[in-house]
């Protein structure tokens, strides 16, 4: 498993590196603590349309077309991200491009203009991105469940923004968010792959040698209330009815982070998980069904998501409800508990045999106030976790004043659903 190094500069940018010397492919990736969290309900949005507009043209690439020309003409596959805790923006490349690749994503991010005609042009492409999203509810219950925990406050609100907000923002609210935000402090470069350490670190050094390093914004605290189950549901003529269920968890700095990893695999982790072969395999109810557990800086949550048979959803959602209760009253035993961390452990190592994804795995810790746990250290955890402490953790999540339930699908009358919602 490759190794890091964490280097931080007088200006307080970090840089880490994750050298691997027969590498084919190199990535580079800047994160900022810039995400939908960080916003007020009037520029609910601007973070991800920020994220859209460095692509628009810098002082150096003034068009939007003189970057992708130049990112395509290196075969690199380049995109950016935006995220409750953060944006990113990264291009990946044949290691000996790397030079030209660190130099168009440093523009964009230094350098963007905000050209007023690029963003009322934009506006366009955002309010289409969000209709599309409309249209995928797969993708969409996750936000009624976010917005049915959380409500009104960031953690609640939809990264993409709202329609209204996103017509009237202006050149000037880019201008002063990123000046809050966009800060030597609050940004992480991430290089892994095949190059020289040194010489990247002193490219870095001298390229963001001008990034502000003024006191970064903060975000609001997230605000939990709940006291019984809840139900949220969005109606919609759609084929098969996409349901989430979930209980409130904790947040990434719980030390139990690792037990609900397990647990939630035990859930709904795999094709023999136990959602898989009740749900699935057994009523037929639904193609896909999965647990996973959602963990941010101040909240969290574990959830199950399905797309089902209208008819069978009472049953899918008692199922459901089954299973979490079972594991809050009855040890898994020594054999399913194996089974479930050798998938896990799979999963994490298969998943960080490229650069981009070794990148995003140390860079995601780092960006978000984490001790970086290495991916042996991680496996072990996973290896640690013990069957008791699933129970017990089981018996403190899956309780009623925690449970919820988000569908987006034909349903009017949801009566049903509440007065089955109870462990």
């Amino acid at each position: 498993m490759a190794n890091y190094n964490k280097t931080v500069l007088s200006n307080g940018l970090r840089i880490i590196t994750i050298p691997q010397k027969e590498a084919l492919a190199t990535t580079f990736l800047v994160l900022v603590e810039a995400g939908s969290k960080y916003e007020t309900k009037e520029i609910n949005g601007l973070s991800h349309f920020l994220e859209h507009m460095v692509f628009k043209g810098t002082a150096k690439r003034p068009r939007a077309i003189d970057i992708s020309t130049e990112l395509d003409a290196l075969g690199a596959q380049y995109n950016a991200f935006t995220s409750q805790e953060y944006t990113g923006y990264y291009a990946k490349v044949e290691s000996h491009k790397l030079d030209k690749a660190l130099d168009v994503v440093t523009d964009i991010y230094m350098n963007p203009v905000f050209d007023a005609n690029e963003i009322e042009k934009e506006k366009g492409v955002i309010i289409e991105e969000l209709n599309m999203y409309e249209d995928l509810p797969m993708r969409k219950v996750g936000e009624v469940f976010m917005d049915l925990l959380y409500g009104d406050q960031p953690a609640g609100w939809d990264v993409g923004g709202r329609k209204e907000v996103i017509r009237v923002l202006n050149r000037e609210d880019f201008l002063k968010y990123r000046g809050e935000h966009y800060l030597a402090k609050s940004t992480l470069i991430v290089v892994a792959g095949a190059f020289d350490e040194k010489d990247v670190i002193n490219k870095i050094t001298n390229d963001f040698s001008h990034i502000k390093d003024t006191a970064k914004g903060k975000k609001l605290a997230v605000v939990e209330s709940q006291t019984k189950p809840a139900v949220k549901v969005k109606y919609k003529e759609v084929d098969q009815t996409h349901v989430v269920i979930g209980c409130r968890a904790f947040s990434l700095k719980d030390p139990r982070r690792y037990i609900l990893d397990v647990l939630a695999d035990v859930l709904g982790g795999g094709m023999s998980s136990r959602l898989f072969q009740k749900v699935r395999d057994e009523l037929g109810a639904a193609y896909y069904v999965r647990a996973e557990a959602d963990l941010f800086t101040d909240h969290g949550y574990i959830a199950v998501s399905s797309g089902v048979d209208h008819a069978k959803l009472e049953k899918v959602v008692e199922a459901v409800l089954g299973e979490m209760k079972k594991l809050a009253t009855d040890l898994v035993q020594s054999d399913e508990l194996q089974k479930a961390k050798n998938h896990l452990i799979g999963k994490i190592i298969l998943g960080l045999e490229s650069s981009d994804e070794l990148a995003s795995f140390y860079g995601g810790q780092e960006i978000l106030g984490e001790e970086i746990v290495t991916p042996m250290d991680l496996i072990k955890k996973v290896e640690e976790v013990r069957a008791e402490e699933i129970l017990d953790l089981a018996k403190e999540i899956f309780q009623d004043s925690k449970l919820n339930l988000a569908l987006i699908g034909p349903i009017k009358d949801s009566s049903k659903l509440e007065n089955l919602l109870h462990f």
